[in-house]
């Protein structure tokens, strides 16, 4: 690794940005990589590796199987040139479902399809969680115009009863103009089917029937989705395809996100033109000329292919505020894991955070600028300021002249204390770029992950966690009977553990101290909510706080 005085100069910037700077005009947009250190002779080293990775991306994209712990195929790139597709009856479904998407929405829009009262849909309400919900947020942030758009959004996007009601007491009189949109592959993700299960129950609270006001985007093969299952039963307007090969954070340009960014009126055409175009640059076997390949290659000399180095995530455009977001599950998912393809423990990953400029100058650019050098920046630059006529806030200077003179000055500030960066320029944010944006990162994040040898399609952690939670879960069910059954007194921590564990279960070898932490959790949750009718009775010491079942008026 050299050092950044080796072409610290202007001058000297200037040669290597003309070298390093990949650009495509169709699409309107550049990547410079001249702010990182990188040397030819990095280059020439890592030439075969990435020389593979792009191999290996041809081969996925001809069908071969790439999610080995899956035995699945992976298949986004098919989504935006069905052509592609290793199947003609793949590539026919994708089209037919763009085709489903658009008509849809064509008929939401112009009345032909009603709400159960009889009214046009205004509203639009999608419930996902993951890359089911953080795609369509981004995008429609985006590209959203609350004065032109076709319909007002709303996202749910947890398992947070204060959430749900925040989102639906503004919707509580305008139910009967709310369409809903579920998006679950198997119809079992607990976040989405909460979310399912509450609003459906405020729409029989004001007696309008959820099905006639809603719309499924799921596995539809009835073994595979209950969600699917659910909406074909109840008759809900439509139902819309996930595929296997398809993972939830590169599902953007499948119904996942075309569906609401159709409904809320955009070009969707040209968001899966931006995505094409920008996959056909990254098939270049020139690492020089492909700016997927180059990203990737940068995150692998930043981190020494180990992740050594944070990603931070700063475009100088409040549209795109949400992009770190939609990133960190992006790369963080596809590439924090625990052991590579050849089974050695390696404990993987990039760390992504971001914001926007110039708001984070005035938040963490300090430590970015003076404190720990443990990060590379992603700039991303919008040359197109507005639509609207421009206001000068100075004799011939505009806010926007200003937000880019913050991230010229920023940019050089960082750089004179030797830490690196790469700029994404934009031409302008429209579905176009917003497609390319989408296609680079999902690209560089495969050829990343061949590079340092990892699965990018599965997420085994992810559900570790999910089990975990089940069995917390089960755990308070436990607790919840044992309390009932006993409501005579209050019970202890030490004493509600031991009692819900049974002597066969202690024979096997579960013991009771093990439990004592989330019995305390979880009786403390339940009883700050009155209606579980469990009530805590003494707070002395930890191990001695006892609850007890209580019967409460409602």
């Amino acid at each position: 690794k050299v050092s950044l005085e080796v072409f610290m100069t202007k001058e000297q910037l200037f040669k290597r940005y003309q070298t390093y700077c990949v650009k495509n005009d169709e699409i309107g947009v550049s990547v410079d990589f001249s702010r990182i250190c990188f040397t030819d002779e990095f280059m020439d080293k890592t030439r075969l590796k990435i020389q593979r990775a792009l191999k290996f991306m041809a081969q996925l994209e001809k069908g071969d199987i790439a999610n080995p712990s899956e035995n699945r195929m992976v298949g986004h790139y098919w989504l935006r040139n069905p052509d592609i597709a290793p199947d003609r009856s793949i590539a026919a479904e994708i089209s037919d479902t763009v085709n489903k998407v658009k008509q849809f929405a064509a008929k939401i829009h112009n009345g032909e399809i009603l709400s159960s009262t009889g009214k046009p849909f205004k509203n639009l309400l999608v419930m996902g969680i993951g890359g089911s919900i953080l795609g369509p947020q981004f995008v429609s942030n985006a590209l959203g115009n609350p004065v032109s758009d076709k319909m007002k959004v709303y996202f749910i996007d947890n398992t947070d009863p204060d959430g749900y009601e925040r989102i639906l007491h503004l919707l509580d009189n305008q139910l009967d103009t709310t369409l809903c949109v579920v998006i679950s592959k198997s119809g079992k993700t607990i976040e989405t089917r909460n979310a399912m299960l509450e609003v459906e129950n405020r729409f029989k609270s004001n007696n309008l029937p959820f099905a006639k006001h809603s719309v499924a985007t799921t596995q539809m093969v009835e073994d595979k989705s209950d969600l699917f299952k659910k909406a074909k039963n109840e008759g809900w307007l439509e139902v819309f395809p996930m595929w296997d090969w398809v993972g939830g954070r590169t599902s953007e340009t499948s119904a996942v996100g075309l569906l609401p960014a159709a409904l809320q009126g955009f070009n969707i055409d040209r968001l899966l033109e931006g995505a094409m175009v920008c996959d056909e640059w990254t098939r270049s076997k020139e690492a020089k000329t492909n700016p997927a390949a180059m990203l990737a290659l940068m995150w692998f000399y930043t981190g020494k292919g180990k992740g050594e180095k944070n990603m931070v995530i700063l475009p100088y455009k409040d549209r795109l505020e949400l992009f770190s977001r939609y990133l960190q599950q992006l790369v963080m998912e596809s590439l924090g894991k625990e052991y590579n393809l050849a089974g050695r423990l390696v404990n993987q990953g990039i760390t992504v955070y971001g914001n926007k400029g110039s708001t984070d100058q005035h938040a963490y650019i300090q430590q970015l600028r003076d404190g720990r050098n443990d990060f590379f920046v992603t700039f991303i630059e919008v040359l197109k300021d507005r639509d609207e006529e421009e206001f000068y806030v100075e004799n011939d200077v505009t806010s926007g002249d200003y937000l880019t003179g913050f991230y010229l000055g920023t940019r050089q500030a960082l750089i004179e204390k030797g830490r690196e960066s790469i700029t994404i320029t934009l031409k302008q944010v429209c579905p176009c770029t917003v497609g390319a944006l989408i296609a680079l990162f999902e690209r560089a994040v495969g050829l990343y992950a061949h590079l340092i040898n990892i699965n990018a399609y599965d997420q085994p952690g992810v559900e570790a966690g999910k089990k975990a939670a089940a069995e917390i879960i089960n755990l308070q069910k436990r607790i919840t009977g044992f309390l009932t059954a006993n409501p005579e007194k209050p019970f202890t921590v030490v004493e509600i553990a031991e009692g819900i564990v049974s002597a066969e279960e202690k024979s096997n070898g579960v013991k009771p101290e093990d439990l004592q932490e989330n019995v305390y959790h979880i009786c403390s949750h339940l009883s700050a909510n009155k209606q579980r009718k469990i009530e805590r009775t003494d707070s002395v010491i930890l191990s001695a706080t006892a609850f007890k079942y209580s019967e409460y008026i409602i």
